[in-house]
């Protein structure tokens, strides 16, 4: 029994001792970084001169009067929205489509996935060119069948959000079909012909076997869509940069754009911690209520 019992020590040791290097990069990557960003986000600073210790008073200033913030905050959950049922939408439909046996099936994943592995950044360069209201493709291309309609795409403050979402969603799409394909083909083929045979239509079986059965592939899908869609920065800074007139500004440009551009760093962190915080209110339930074991 001693025996064993010293043999069960030396496991736990081994155990703890080959978890102690990943632990340390996640408490100096990720711990550590975020209590820091909170007691900077306490302090007025301009990230060179001296820290102005000022409490919760950054926090408050967001609350009762910036509107811009609150024009962030509007505008990142509209983009959760839209992500939510347009990119999930869509992502869902291609890999639909594309877990169907035809001729070139692996060619058109590629492809429907490739822009996905694009950086951001280039994302944005080139739909600006096609955003461009004087030879753009889209105004371009509604010239040349005969229509009249032109459109300042990105620089109507109506209109800019929906322009950048979808320039966001052609690169967007691709991560999610995938998930998705990888849930549609761990369905058994027997379920389906089951409820075939059992007289469900196409839309029966999606909705009462296929959708259910997609459970834990949604729970994954909609949780990486939110904390993109609230982090979402790279196409939106490379297109507007959150303008005309904070028409598309984010949470994370507005924090960008008040650390680097204005020097605020306590103001910009406590728009960071607000962003986590907000983050951390939606997903933790969200997880908690839907990976629940049935």
């Amino acid at each position: 029994m001693n025996t064993k019992k010293k043999s069960g020590e030396k496991t736990d040791k081994a155990v703890w001792l080959f978890l102690l290097p990943a632990g340390i990069i996640y408490l100096s990557v990720i711990v550590v970084p975020v209590f820091y960003s909170f007691f900077i986000s306490l302090f007025k600073w301009n990230g060179i001169g001296e820290k102005v210790f000022v409490g919760l008073e950054n926090y408050m200033k967001l609350i009762k009067g910036d509107k811009v913030f609150y024009t962030a905050v509007r505008n990142n959950l509209i983009w959760i929205v839209l992500t939510i049922f347009v990119t999930m939408t869509v992502s869902l439909g291609f890999a639909l489509i594309l877990n169907k046996s035809f001729k070139g099936r692996t060619f058109f994943r590629g492809f429907f996935y490739f822009p996905c592995v694009i950086a951001p950044i280039a994302v944005a360069i080139i739909w600006r060119w096609i955003y461009n209201p004087t030879f753009g493709f889209i105004n371009d291309f509604f010239e040349a069948i005969g229509s009249e309609f032109s459109q300042t795409w990105i620089s109507d403050a109506k209109v800019s959000l929906y322009a950048v979402f979808a320039a966001s969603l052609w690169q967007a799409i691709g991560q999610p079909m995938l998930l998705f394909l990888a849930g549609l083909q761990g369905i058994s083929a027997d379920i389906l012909e089951a409820a075939t045979i059992d007289g469900a239509n196409g839309a029966k079986k999606f909705f009462f076997v296929t959708v259910p059965l997609l459970k834990e592939t949604f729970v994954i899908v909609i949780a990486t869509l939110i904390i993109a869609a609230m982090k979402v920065f790279d196409v939106v800074q490379g297109l507007t940069g959150g303008g005309p007139g904070d028409a598309t500004q984010m949470l994370s440009t507005y924090m960008y754009s008040q650390v680097f551009q204005y020097n605020n760093v306590g103001y910009g962190t406590a728009i960071a911690c607000v962003m986590v915080l907000m983050m951390m209110l939606v997903i933790i339930p969200y997880i908690s209520i839907t990976a629940k074991e049935d």
